[in-house]
């Protein structure tokens, strides 16, 4: 791997350096993963900046959404529409041991920067390669968004929310997107590990539909024995209504009522309302829904008796006359006041917290790191996902500017002198 830094900021892939050819959201939240885990990541932008910079922000290039997606790394402005930029590139790979990259198919190779032309000036590049759909198919080709793979991947209709006007509720979180990340950035180092054993390069693919669909747990999954009682007769009856013409609220209808969410465990392993507020309950074992029974005060549920049939519709009346009287016990008190009950009975429940209340939160306020801006000044970001014992904290910065740090980029990894870089400049190759 390339020694890339005089003085390293520590982490297991210190001296591993990555160059980002990004938009949005799933390549760039890989590449904080690698910088969190102490490589550096260059990213390679279009003149003007990523234009995701610019998106819901009253501070001109630097809006929040980009800067949570780029922190820890340093921004290169290249117009690679021009020979020159490309240029840049190549000589920059000499020194690089990782292109990370999400465009749109066919935009790489049109710009020259796909596997196959950089790999052969690189044999032993590490290429990861984000795409929308996979590498084969027929959609293959098509652009694709997170909203519009969890669309086809079913996560959309799995969150079963439903508009004023009948039509689907897009996803309030990017489940295709950040997973996606997280799945690259696990294969980059597993890939960089192979590379040291055997000097291979390798170009590796993630997808957002197939990211989706594996985040759709058991609903995507088809295994005869099980679905025969508790899926079966859902799609039969689900194919029956939309040959019908259903409209989409009703198939949503259909499943939830039909679904697997219809089954006991739902009963201590869903959310309620409080008297001032929400809570969760998260039950998998009989234990603890044991445990919360005895904090309702419940003593007559026999959902986890030997031989409950929940597919029985005289039991599934008794289930949701379970539900129902336990939407009624919880409004009687404060989420304070069965917060506190659940921690002394050891059952596993939760407030139901808005994002806006972790900075203040005993617990979750331990999980964020401060970032110096230089543009916004102080601000709080979430610590990165994976606490590492051996290794010090290292150092970390805000996202950066528009073409921050183009010049030392230029300089230190691609040789360039201050003639070159000048002429570059003055030529509108770089920013």
């Amino acid at each position: 791997m390339a020694k890339t830094r005089k003085d390293p900021i520590g982490g297991p892939l210190s001296g591993v350096r990555v160059l980002e050819f990004s938009l949005v959201f799933s390549a760039p939240y890989a590449g904080v993963q690698l910088s969190d885990l102490g490589a550096e990541v260059i990213k390679v932008e279009p003149p003007g900046g990523e234009p995701f910079r610019y998106m819901g922000t009253p501070v001109p290039g630097y809006g929040k959404s980009f800067q949570w997606a780029n922190r820890g790394k340093q921004s290169l402005v290249i117009d690679l529409k021009k020979p020159e930029g490309l240029e840049v590139v190549h000589r920059l790979l000499e020194k690089t041991d990782v292109v990370l990259i999400n465009y749109r198919p066919g935009v790489a190779k049109r710009l020259g920067i796909d596997y196959e032309a950089l790999s052969a000036i690189k044999p032993d590049l590490i290429y990861a390669d984000i795409n929308g759909f996979g590498n084969d198919g027929p959609l293959a080709e098509l652009p694709a968004s997170d909203i519009v793979a969890q669309a086809y991947g079913g996560a959309v209709a799995l969150d079963a929310k439903v508009d004023e006007s009948g039509g689907p509720v897009g996803p309030a979180l990017p489940v295709g997107d950040l997973p996606s990340g997280i799945a690259a950035a696990m294969g980059i180092s597993a890939a960089l590990y192979q590379r040291e054993r055997t000097g291979e390069g390798q170009r590796l693919s993630v997808s957002l539909l197939r990211t989706v669909m594996q985040m759709g747990f058991i609903h995507v999954m088809v295994e005869p024995v099980n679905d025969e009682v508790l899926r079966d007769f859902m799609v039969r009856e689900i194919e029956h209504r939309r040959a019908a013409g259903s409209s989409y609220a009703d198939l949503i209808s259909i499943r939830s009522e039909l679904g697997i969410r219809g089954s006991p465990i739902s009963l201590y392993f869903s959310g309620y309302g409080a008297k001032d507020g929400g809570v969760v309950l998260g039950a998998l074992t009989p234990a603890n829904r044991d445990a919360f029974r005895s904090v309702l005060e419940i003593d007559d549920d026999p959902s986890d008796q030997p031989g409950f049939d929940g597919s029985d519709p005289a039991n599934q009346e008794k289930i949701e006359a379970l539900r129902n009287r336990i939407r009624s016990i919880l409004m009687e008190k404060t989420v304070e006041e069965w917060t506190q009950l659940f921690v002394e009975a050891g059952a596993p429940g939760a407030p139901v917290l808005l994002p806006e209340d972790l900075p203040q939160h005993p617990q979750a306020a331990l999980h964020f790191m401060e970032l110096e801006s230089e543009i916004t000044g102080p601000q709080q970001q979430v610590r990165p996902l994976v606490e590492l014992s051996p290794n010090p904290d290292p150092p970390r910065s805000a996202a950066p500017v528009i073409g921050g740090q183009s010049e030392r980029v230029l300089s230190e990894v691609g040789g360039y002198g201050e003639s070159e870089i000048s002429a570059l400049r003055e030529a509108g190759v770089i920013e």
